[in-house]
């Protein structure tokens, strides 16, 4: 068993003229919660139809849970709980009606204990009370809970989530981090497309980032942070003694801004930082009055910016 539970190699989708995906690399540890982003339009539904064999490949190879996609179709997708492009259901049925459809679909799955899959399914997402509801009546927000009981319906080893949390109040957001968060600390890999930059800081302990079809960076949510510039910002009345002082340990300095009577000096910190105390040290020992230090490390969506040009407001 290898320790990825997706792998792509060069994985390349085109429909005619278009390249929708282009030539990615893609590598989705075990056991963690993957947080796939991207704008509209930046292939990342695309890669997720690849990696479960509902669109061919160009080119390029995929691996799922050790089995190359999509020749281990059979093999792969009873190990692997979907949603992907929102829920779809049969509006004049029940929730748990609709389950128990879904789940009579599955051959791997056992007609015996059907009913108390339904019922488990149902309840981990907290919509017993509305099982036997006709799921046309179902707000947005309890259809996705729907679609998610529907991936839980049997144990799997892979979830793959297209905006689990579209449409959810601020509660069901809660429910539904939370219930990821069990999932991952069962040992189940869970692969979420997201566009709320919020929910995957929170969320996700790694992270890659799709820009017009390309996967621009992956890594750890922390190495991902990391990379981008993080800046060193005192509040001074003593700009010009500040910035020489930054000058000396070789930060490059911005010009000074003046809040509040003080000047604030900025300068970004470069691959091989001093150590803040260091630098706070050295502007005191020159006289420097310092009247706030602080260290602004990038945020995620920053470097979703410097990485695609684009902010994140879209729901990719």
């Amino acid at each position: 068993m290898s320790d990825l539970a997706i792998q792509a190699d060069g994985l390349t989708k085109r429909f005619r003229a278009q390249t929708a995906v282009d030539g990615i690399d893609l590598a989705v540890p075990r056991g963690s919660v993957f947080g796939f982003l991207g704008p509209n339009g930046s292939g990342k539904t695309t890669t997720i139809r690849m990696l479960l064999g509902l669109v061919g490949a160009t080119s390029g190879t995929a691996r799922v849970l050790d089995t190359d996609m999509p020749r281990g179709l059979d093999a792969v997708l009873p190990r692997v709980g979907a949603l992907v492009e929102g829920p779809a259901f049969a509006p004049f049925l029940s929730g748990a009606a609709n389950l128990a459809r879904f789940d009579a679909a599955d051959r791997h799955a056992s007609p015996s204990t059907r009913a108390r899959r339904v019922a488990d399914a149902l309840d981990r997402v907290g919509l017993s009370h509305a099982a036997r509801k006709k799921a046309g009546a179902y707000s947005l927000g309890m259809k996705q809970r729907l679609g998610l009981a529907n991936a839980l319906l049997m144990p799997r080893d892979l979830l793959v989530l297209d905006e689990p949390t579209n449409g959810l109040d601020p509660q069901g957001t809660r429910e539904v981090r939370s219930l990821i968060r069990s999932f991952s600390a069962d040992g189940t890999t869970v692969f979420v497309s997201s566009h709320l930059l919020a929910e995957v800081e929170q969320l996700c302990t790694h992270v890659g980032v799709m820009s017009a079809g390309r996967l621009v960076a992956q890594g750890t949510l922390d190495e991902f942070r990391r990379s981008g510039a993080s800046r060193v910002e005192v509040v001074t009345p003593d700009p010009a003694a500040a910035r020489a002082v930054l000058a000396r340990l070789g930060l490059a300095t911005d010009a000074a801004a003046v809040e509040s009577g003080d000047a604030v000096v900025t300068a970004e910190l470069g691959e091989h930082p001093p150590d803040p105390e260091a630098v706070v040290a050295a502007l005191v020992r020159d006289g420097v009055r310092v009247r706030g230090f602080a260290i602004r490390r990038t945020s995620l969506e920053q470097r979703f910016v410097e990485l695609t040009g684009e902010g994140f407001d879209v729901v990719a």
